[in-house]
């Protein structure tokens, strides 16, 4: 039996599967590829597909899965968390995008619905384009790349009451007032439903489920609410892409929502990809061929418009140029569910064949950029920062300057913090601890204005510029401490800092050891990377744990940090033996006696016989504050004891659940 969609979803899967191949090799995002695909094979193309339809709709399954999944990533407690910077940088992002574009379109000759319509359009980026850029270039956990997160999310959000208030731009309803009254009930309700089954329904469900252990079951149930919530809020006038990004919420207040994620993502990125794809088949390329120059010259004015409109939000947060310019670099183009909102539109008559064509060419040519400007992004910044230095211009976009004062300190042989993320506060800690002087320097308005209040010495600025390190007294400093995400910036601040003092004590924390020889050749005198650190502490922990003596353990640590890690670098070496002779072959553990009628309480060891009959020995015992390590035949055991017993571990785990 011969089925059509069949023979088209292969040509869709072997064209995507060879172009993305190729992308990759250029080390370039997968969606540039999908839209390639589309453009290759769609209508305006080879026309290899003839059932565009039934493309399109598993297209919106892709939509449905997207949204469920970025539910699912973000959580409730996660948006109340972060909502300052989500809802300030996103509002002020998307409301003068908005507006802007709006008004330019309106003096076009457009009537003030299209406008407002196509502003909506032009206020959105692309979250999985600049997602997977920055995650590919380890630059998500930066300030640059945290902002642009943060915005992306508000975006994201955002999009559903767009596709809400679109039939009542387009002058769908008769009774306006009526229209958003019910708007408003409906997502009361959809809200009141949501924080219901969040806290008290879908946990339980999903407990229930996950304890029959049957992966089936659980993937069942997870794609049933999803599908579910997005059918219910499709039936009441809302829509389904608002549906399934509540049921992602809801999923996500649960302990299971990552074992949801895990299942979910290869179903999502399969129906993403039909829905890039389907957007690159949208494109005519006659038309583009034809527009192309009136389509870059668009291009080209996006660019600077959403850069700058983006910068300018980022600003208002009080962050330095530097992130400012990369975070608005990195938000330019037009992103995917810009193209589902089109699709709201052409429903409604608010965008035109032409318009609509338009915007899908400067849409997919902006996102086919956006990898490449990022990469340029730093030497843009630079440039940037240095030419507004030479024209005299002030190094920060920065308005308020309170947070930028260290106040009266007696600043000299102190140590400097750059960065006061979990390394940084816990060396700050440290320092305080120890009676030692330091000051922070750190590039989240909102961390220094509240650290500041509570009378840590913290100085808003980015440390790549020379006048923040000279506020903190470099020169007079004894040591300083990098310990921030953004290795671009790391190696300019060693660079600066060296500049300034070629004796300071400079420790640089960095993700990957691979960046170590480069970060020491700069000028760093120690670096740690996390990644083997982290191993270092385990193993430590491990070899403790087979009682290694501590010398030898120190020595082999010593030993692991001095050859840069190498032992960590080969490939494994099995031993001839299962267990090195230096290694003890017996176990040391503690258990505590909690049982009131437990039949070895009240009796002397030496008619418990525990050696001859249970396989283990009694080390010491630990009796409220107080440790026995002398331990005599006629002591006793009490309740509450713990005991550190020596044995083989399956006398052990026996023994154990004797004593329970």
């Amino acid at each position: 039996m011969h089925i059509p969609l069949l023979q088209d979803i292969l040509i869709l899967l072997g064209f995507s599967a060879i172009i993305v191949f190729v992308l990759q090799k250029l080390k370039l995002p997968s969606i540039i590829g999908f839209l390639l695909t589309g453009i290759v094979i769609g209508p305006y193309g080879l026309s290899l597909i003839n059932a565009v339809e039934e493309v399109e709709v598993l297209s919106e399954i892709g939509v449905i899965l997207l949204l469920f999944v970025i539910g699912m990533e973000l959580s409730i407690k996660q948006l109340a968390s972060i909502k300052k910077t989500i809802f300030i940088g996103g509002f002020l992002q998307v409301g003068i995008t908005a507006i802007v574009t709006g008004v330019i379109y309106y003096f076009l000759g457009y009537s003030w619905n299209e406008s407002v319509f196509v502003g909506f359009l032009f206020s959105l980026s692309s979250t999985a384009i600049v997602l997977k850029t920055l995650q590919d270039r380890k630059e998500i956990l930066t300030p640059h790349g945290r902002n642009a997160l943060a915005i992306l999310i508000f975006q994201d959000i955002i999009i559903v009451p767009m596709m809400l208030i679109t039939p009542l731009i387009a002058g769908e309803s008769t009774n306006v007032g009526m229209s958003i009254l019910s708007l408003i009930v409906k997502s009361v309700i959809v809200i009141v439903i949501t924080l219901i089954s969040a806290r008290y329904i879908v946990p339980k469900l999903m407990h229930a489920v996950a304890k029959t252990n049957s992966k089936e079951l659980f993937l069942l149930v997870t794609f049933t609410l999803c599908f579910a919530i997005a059918f219910f809020t499709s039936e009441i006038g809302l829509s389904l892409a608002l549906g399934a990004f509540i049921a992602g919420l809801i999923i996500s207040e649960s302990e299971y929502s990552h074992q949801a994620t895990s299942i979910i993502l290869p179903f999502r990125e399969l129906f993403t990809s039909f829905f890039f794809v389907s957007v690159g088949m949208l494109l005519d390329l006659s038309f583009f061929l034809d527009k192309i120059p009136t389509i870059m010259l668009l291009v080209l004015l996006v660019f600077i418009t959403k850069s700058i409109i983006a910068s300018i939000a980022v600003a208002a947060l009080q962050y330095p140029t530097r992130t400012v310019l990369l975070t608005g670099l990195s938000l330019f183009q037009i992103g995917e569910f810009a193209f589902i909102l089109s699709k709201v539109g052409i429903e409604y008559n608010l965008l035109s064949a032409e318009t609509n064509q338009y915007f899908l060419s400067v849409s997919i040519v902006s996102m086919m950029l956006t990898p490449f400007v990022i990469i340029f992004s730093e030497r843009i910044a630079n440039n940037f920062i240095g030419v507004s230095k030479k024209m005299g211009v002030a190094p920060t976009l920065v308005l308020d300057k309170n947070i930028s004062k260290i106040g009266d300190l007696n600043l000299e042989n102190h140590l400097i913090i750059i960065g006061y993320g979990i390394n940084g506060s816990n060396l700050a800690k440290a320092a305080a601890a120890s009676n030692i002087p330091f000051v922070v320097i750190e590039m989240n308005a909102e961390t220094v204005r509240q650290e500041k209040s509570k009378g840590l010495p913290i100085i808003f600025g980015d440390a790549t510029q020379d006048h923040i390190l000279e506020a903190v007294h470099l020169s007079d400093a004894r040591a300083a401490v990098i310990a921030i995400s953004d290795n671009t910036a790391t190696k300019t601040i060693i660079k600066n800092i060296r500049y300034h003092s070629e004796s300071l004590y400079l420790v640089v924390r960095t993700r990957y050891v691979k960046e170590t020889s480069e970060l020491i050749a700069l000028g760093a005198d120690e670096v740690i990377p996390e990644e083997f650190e982290t191993s270092v502490q385990i193993f430590t922990h491990v070899l403790q744990n087979f009682l290694v003596p501590e010398d030898d353990i120190d020595q082999l640590v010593d030993k692991v940090r001095a050859d840069n890690y190498q032992l960590f670098k080969g490939e494994l070496k099995h031993p001839k033996t299962y267990r090195p002779k230096n290694i003890t072959d017996f176990n040391i553990t503690c258990l505590r006696l909690n049982s009131d009628s437990n039949v070895f309480l009240g009796k002397p060891l030496k008619e418990l016989n525990l050696r001859a009959v249970h396989g283990i020995n009694i080390l010491g015992i630990k009796r409220k504050d107080e440790v026995l390590d002398s331990i005599h035949p006629e002591e006793v055991l009490k309740q509450g004891d713990i005991i550190y017993v020596q044995g083989n571990q399956n006398k052990i785990e026996q023994f154990h659940k004797i004593i329970k």
